[in-house]
């Protein structure tokens, strides 16, 4: 019985919703199950063939899908980050690059006998890995925060420099198929080189100054960026035979580096269309993969793969690494981590089909070696990752650090405080001012939206594994409370109350309230707010059997404010309820407490008789209570593990 084109069109709707929703719960790149949908529907069990669905329009669909792609990617690439991200970064983006598409080319010409042109771009395309597989393993091995940057810059830099590189070097191919001699050969590919680069950064700037000077209403920012960028490829293609991929990688790239264009805004069509368009490519282009084509490589694929993991990639970060403090297990980590993914799956196949209308037959060999190149470093560094960070030593410790939501005072009060245990902190907040106090403080921060997909790859996460939502935007809270407990689990968020605690149940969100569990005591940011305006100060107080829990609350009237506590296992724990809260002799509480009075205050100015506290900014003796905002003695000062 034969399908209806409108069930063949939803079924690929469903295999990538589904695709998505498995890699979300076993913490694993969504490609790798793209790619797994798209092979079990098309070759596997035949369901979906996708010439016979789209007909024609087959190509035209994914070349504009791949140059939504490249922009995209396009658009994360500043150059001052790579100035800003440490010497072995600067040194794996020339060096690694050059490294593996030499071992990739000759790998691919020597063993599999393919073209030089084939080869060549094979070798272009297997340099780039991407945020997009990055970053959900570094989040399931968790190495040292070093190691994770280096990684994630990485793959943030080379997704739009090594599309840049594949496109120049697939241009340069057609380019020679297109001229009878060099000459020729050579002219089409300047004119090729000039309309791209020329075409994308008029664009480029073009777009970012509509941008910039808000000529079109905030709304249509992401359609309209969209739109045009389309519709500047398909004029450059007209202009010059497919230049029109170069030149969206250049306006992109033109716009990431304009100063106050809303950028990140704009990377915000990419939440919709990974899940929609993007996922939607991968499982046609998989549909189209043939085991016979594979089977055809033989045991040349196992040798090409094998010298691209085991030399090529461990060649690049021992080069790279020189004149950098590496220790040779990090180097070790390294080497092994370098999943590819969205980019080279997306132009391997758009180029296979030009090179094959060009006369290249070994063309069609450059799909199956690049998703199976896709599929062999996700899969197995996905699965081995973890186990080789802690056989090196390089995995973090327990996740015991906070991610807080606002940088507000409030927030920056709290996350200094942690700080001074060595708690991993990170504020995450969109108020600039906010933030640009926070970075005065010395505190790790996010300028932006934590759920955000430009979060998902640029928000350090290392080490962090509880979120303290300490924000008056209600509407932000619970975007990222769902969020969160999706990731932490739900032990692990932790929200302040709403603030109307009489407002009726339909105002409230069930829940939130069933899932979350409650900050210090129940207490509103409007509440905290008002404390710290008037007067409240964090204070660190080190209980024993001279100076216990009864005695801090008698000092303070029992107006303190019992934020964190710091057990005898040196575990750090948001305080949850003050009746339920029973710490013993030897715990440090982290509170805030209220202006002394005047009469306490007069009387240590006058010197303290003996048998009382000490005063402030003296060490305190075993027992007695430290003075606000200094550390405990270094017998007392917890690790802050968990």
């Amino acid at each position: 019985m034969p399908v209806s084109t409108v069930l063949l069109l939803a079924s690929i709707g469903v295999i990538s919703l589904f695709c998505q929703w498995l890699a979300w719960r076993l913490r694993m790149p969504a490609i790798l199950f793209l790619l797994a949908g798209g092979i079990a529907a098309g070759p596997v069990l035949g369901f979906l063939t996708p010439e016979a669905v789209f007909g024609d329009l087959l190509f035209p669909v994914i070349s504009l899908a791949v140059a939504i792609i490249l922009f995209e990617g396009s658009l994360t690439l500043r150059f001052a980050e790579i100035r800003g991200h440490g010497k072995m970064v600067r040194n794996l983006i020339p060096v690694g690059s050059i490294v593996t598409c030499i071992i990739g080319t000759l790998a691919a010409r020597w063993v599999l006998d393919v073209s030089w042109a084939v080869a060549l771009l094979f070798g272009a395309i297997s340099i780039v890995t991407g945020p997009t597989v990055i970053a959900p393993l570094l989040r399931s091995v968790r190495p040292d925060s070093k190691l994770a940057n280096i990684l994630r810059w990485e793959g943030i830099i080379i997704d739009p420099l090594g599309a840049l590189l594949a496109v120049l070097v697939f241009e340069g191919i057609v380019s020679w198929g297109q001229g009878n001699v060099f000459g020729h050969s050579l002219y089409i590919f300047g004119k090729t080189l000039a309309v791209g680069f020329l075409i994308g950064a008029i664009a480029g700037y073009l777009n970012g100054i509509v941008l910039r000077k808000h000529w079109i209403p905030q709304y249509l920012h992401n359609a309209g960026t969209l739109t045009f960028m389309l519709g500047v490829y398909a004029i450059s293609n007209e202009l010059a035979h497919e230049s029109g991929l170069l030149t969206v990688t250049v306006m992109g790239i033109w716009m990431a580096n304009m100063k106050q264009v809303p950028i990140d805004s704009i990377l915000e069509f990419k939440e919709s269309l990974s899940v929609l368009l993007i996922s939607a490519l991968f499982i046609i282009l998989a549909a189209r993969v043939e085991f016979s084509a594979i089977a055809e490589l033989g045991w040349g694929l196992v040798v090409v793969l094998a010298l691209l993991m085991l030399v090529a990639r461990p060649l690049s970060i021992f080069l790279s690494a020189i004149g950098t403090n590496l220790n040779w297990r990090e180097k070790l980590f390294l080497s092994w981590i370098a999943p590819r993914g969205i980019v080279a799956a997306a132009v391997s196949a758009l180029f296979a089909f030009q090179l094959q209308k060009l006369g290249y037959e070994s063309a069609g060999a450059l799909v199956p070696l690049i998703f199976m190149l896709i599929i062999a470093t996700v899969t197995l560094q996905s699965i081995t990752a973890r186990p080789v960070a802690r056989l090196l030593k390089v995995a973090e410790p327990a996740e015991y650090g906070f991610l807080i939501l606002g940088a507000n005072p409030v927030a920056r009060m709290i996350g200094g405080a942690l700080k001074k245990y060595e708690v991993p902190v990170t504020l995450a907040d969109t108020n600039w001012e906010n933030v640009r106090q926070a970075r005065m403080d010395n505190l790790q921060v996010y300028f932006g939206n934590p759920v955000s997909e430009h979060a998902s790859t640029h928000l350090d996460l290392t080490g962090i594994g509880k979120l303290l939502v300490i924000s008056p935007y209600k509407h932000m809270n619970s975007l990222a409370t769902y969020h969160f407990l999706d990731w932490f689990g739900d032990k692990c968020v932790y929200s302040l109350a709403e603030g109307d605690q009489d407002q009726k149940a339909r105002h409230q969100t069930a829940e939130k309230i069933q899932m979350t569990r409650g900050l210090f005591d129940g207490v509103s940011y409007a509440k905290l707010a008002s404390l710290v305006s008037q007067g409240y100060t964090i204070k660190t107080t080190q209980l024993s059997e001279e100076f216990s829990y009864e005695d801090f609350l008698k000092k303070y009237q029992n107006q303190a404010l019992v934020l964190f506590t710091f057990d005898s296992k040196e575990h750090v724990a948001p305080v949850c309820s003050m009746e339920d809260l029973k710490p013993e002799d030897d715990w440090i509480l982290i509170s805030l407490v209220p202006p002394q009075a005047r009469k306490e205050r007069k009387e240590k100015e006058g010197g303290a008789e003996a048998g009382k506290e000490p005063s402030a900014g003296k060490e305190p003796s075993a027992g007695k209570e430290p003075s606000a905002g200094k550390e405990p003695p270094a017998d007392g000062k917890p690790s802050a593990t968990i």
